[in-house]
């Protein structure tokens, strides 16, 4: 029997955080909203010559621009650790233009599915997307029944500030975005005075989940594996909820394990004016007039989920 010890096997490499995935349609990313125009006239030939007779000509960055390019740069150990994908109901060819775009503003993306009209939202699965942003409606609302975070972009809305280029800011409202629309339902059925009383009654109840809730959760671990001298993230709820409906909203992130930067209750007062303060790379909301009043300030999805996108 040899003397010689047997050699310990060496620790596994450890394993690298998964990245967070967001995919974009190419109109989220980029402004192509000229070329738009004579995609939706039904003339996907004209369409494919005019990208193709482009395509040494870089698009401008649109409105989902600013949080792919901060995304990108998380790291962690040299590692990226978020990943910027295109969904696009483009066609091929029309994709080589993304691409070079991309390529033209420092963009680090090597992913692309371009299906040529056909609702892209099947391809979410398998590129692991955690989030999906789109100008098409229906192809948001698919992606949400298929249970990814998803919202229509509005490409004329504001582009993000440039004052926290080291910082990912992105806002989200409160029922049926990061929670369910269960008391939204009470409100919209019974008026305000009901829903204070169901929030008081439930307080120490949480809230069932939004479809946003798995993309704030992910935003949360990407902030602890990132580089603390790098990219940080920065969230906020703002919400139409007031005292004493708060409360819930709050105990509900807190038995979830989330936590969130900045909480603003505004009662009913507009949104806007304290998104444009909060400069986030991004907004979600599920009303409409929330989501009209916040564009001029900010970039904004718009979430078709709940009681008030039924």
């Amino acid at each position: 029997m040899s003397s010689n010890p047997e050699p310990r096997a060496a620790d596994p490499p450890e394993r690298a955080p998964e990245r967070l995935v967001v995919a974009l349609s190419s109109r989220a990313l980029f402004d192509f909203e000229e070329e738009n125009r004579l995609f939706e006239s039904g003339d996907d030939r004209a369409y494919m010559r005019l990208q193709l007779d482009r395509i040494d000509q870089p698009a401008k960055p649109g409105v989902a621009f600013s949080l792919a390019r901060k995304l990108l740069a998380f790291r962690h150990a040299d590692q990226a650790q978020a990943e910027v994908v295109i969904l696009s109901r483009n066609d091929p060819a029309s994709g080589l233009r993304v691409f070079r775009s991309c390529q033209h503003h420092g963009l680090a993306i090597e992913r692309g599915v371009f299906t040529r009209g056909q609702p892209p939202w099947r391809y979410l699965r398998p590129l692991r997307a955690q989030l999906f942003l789109s100008a098409n409606e229906a192809d948001v609302r698919l992606a949400l029944d298929a249970g990814v975070p998803a919202a229509r972009v509005l490409p004329q809305g504001a582009r993000a500030s440039e004052a926290h280029p080291n910082e990912v800011r992105i806002a989200f409202d409160g029922d049926a975005v990061l929670f369910s629309d269960e008391s939204e339902r009470v409100y919209q059925r019974d008026g305000l005075a009901a829903f204070h009383r169901h929030e008081s009654a439930k307080v120490g109840t949480p809230l069932a989940p939004g479809p946003f809730k798995p993309l704030l959760q992910a935003l949360q671990q990407l902030q602890r594996v990132s580089d603390p001298k790098g990219m940080r993230i920065r969230t906020a709820l703002v919400t139409a909820r007031s005292a004493p409906a708060h409360e819930r909203a709050i105990r509900t992130l807190m038995d979830w394990q989330i936590e969130v930067d900045e909480a603003m209750f505004l009662g009913g007062l507009p949104k806007g004016e304290f998104l444009r303060e909060f400069e986030p790379d991004f907004f979600f909301d599920d009303q409409t007039r929330h989501v009209e009043g916040a564009a001029p300030h900010v970039p904004v999805g718009h979430v078709a989920s709940g009681i008030t996108n039924a």
